[in-house]
């Protein structure tokens, strides 16, 4: 009896399944590589600028230049190998859920002047608007949906814009601290590029603005301990700061970071940016202060790099070396950056200004405060854990001047 026929397909040849496999890397490397030219494409603008010819030689002769970049005079330490092992750690509630609702802001509120002179209105995160003795100062604006150079990539905002650009009242300069996504923001600084105002940044921003189409002659670019007039006694001080900068790989430190200081007849007020603690902010209390109010930056930290930002209890001593009266804390409220709760920061900045005897104004984001004046806040965001200073403490290095630090 003969056997039916089995119906074999003939192997395929060695050579025929390499190639098969060869065309198919291939394929899927090509859209790889469209893929990435798409996204750089989209990017490209929101990368900035790099510093050359006058910008470059005044950026060179900065104290704080030194070997093609600025420079710490307190180097910034990090952990590689903490920042994998506490993602692993991170907080279930890094973001809100559900996200805040706030109510937008009435842009008639600005019509009337602050009776004591000094208000502070904070929209999230660095963003203030700041009311000084009849000057009106913008910090740090940030109106865009992510902090990176992609609207739909990177740590999203929790909460629409609580007032439009066109409805902002008459500015009489946008402060930027550095060119970090979550401060100084792609398409803010194009939809702004009509205002009738100055932009006051720290040396080489200024390349990134004129990029973006703003005017070099409404750039203010300062070095650290640098003065600008804005008339009617008031002025304004670029201080230092202990952080960094860059908006991609090849960029890194090569713009310059900084604080401000606000000098009017009657108030002074500090904004401190980006900062880890360093020993120059008793310098910034002893030469411009004291001031009225200070708005010091709380969040985003982390034991891996305890030198890039504050923590909230160095943040509430900070406060202290500058000399300050009230303390609004930022950098908070708004993003997702660090692996730690949502609320975490204002509960322990509560915790530690109670122990250190400092008052804290504490606003929704949107509210108006007017500093000088009795205010009282509710707490507006929910009850959630969080870990205490003795269980998670933040402490900078190189700062052992400092005496008395937590």
């Amino acid at each position: 009896m003969s056997e039916t026929p089995r119906d074999e397909t003939p192997a395929q040849p060695p050579r025929s399944r390499w190639r098969k496999i060869l065309r198919t890397l291939a394929w899927v490397g090509g859209l790889v590589l469209l893929t990435s030219l798409v996204m750089l494409a989209q990017a490209w603008s929101a990368l900035g600028k790099a510093p050359s010819g006058e910008r470059r030689a005044r950026m060179e002769g900065s104290a704080q230049w030194a070997d093609g970049v600025f420079e710490n005079p307190q180097p910034l330490w990090n952990d590689a190998s903490g920042m994998f092992t506490e993602f692993l750690d991170a907080s279930e509630h890094g973001s809100p859920d559900p996200f805040p609702s706030f109510a937008a802001i009435d842009p008639s509120r600005f019509d009337r002047a602050p009776a004591s002179g000094l208000r502070a209105t904070w929209l999230g995160h660095s963003t203030l608007l700041l009311e000084v003795d009849g000057k009106r100062f913008l910090t740090d604006p940030v109106w865009g949906e992510s902090t990176s150079p992609l609207s739909w990539l990177g740590p999203q905002r929790w909460y629409a814009p609580l007032l439009a650009i066109e409805d902002l009242p008459p500015i009489d300069a946008v402060l930027i601290s550095h060119d970090h996504y979550d401060h100084l923001d792609h398409p803010t600084m194009v939809a702004m590029r009509e205002l009738d105002t100055v932009f006051v940044c720290p040396l080489g921003v200024g390349a990134h603005l004129e990029y973006w189409g703003i005017p070099a002659e409404r750039i203010v670019e300062l070095d650290w301990w640098e003065r600008h007039e804005l008339g009617e006694g008031v002025e304004l001080v670029m201080t230092p700061s202990r952080h960094a900068s860059g908006r991609q790989v090849f960029d890194q430190n090569r713009t310059l970071w900084a604080g401000y200081a606000l000098l009017g007849p009657n108030h002074r007020v500090y904004f401190s940016g980006d900062t880890g603690l360093f020993p120059a902010l008793e310098t910034i209390g002893e030469n411009l202060g004291p001031f009225d109010l200070t708005m010091i930056e709380v969040g985003a930290y982390g034991q891996a790099w305890p030198d890039w930002h504050m923590g909230p209890e160095q943040a509430v001593y900070a406060h202290r070396l500058v000399r300050g009266e009230a303390f609004l804390p930022v950098h908070w409220g708004l993003f997702n950056l660090a692996y730690h709760g949502w609320t975490e920061p204002i509960e322990r900045t509560l915790a530690a200004a109670e122990t250190q005897g400092v008052r804290v104004l504490y606003p929704r984001p949107g509210q108006s405060v007017e500093p000088t004046e009795a205010e009282s806040f509710e707490r507006w965001w929910p009850e959630l854990p969080w870990r205490t200073a003795a269980e998670y403490p933040i402490r900078a290095t190189k700062v052992e001047s400092l005496e008395g630090r937590p």
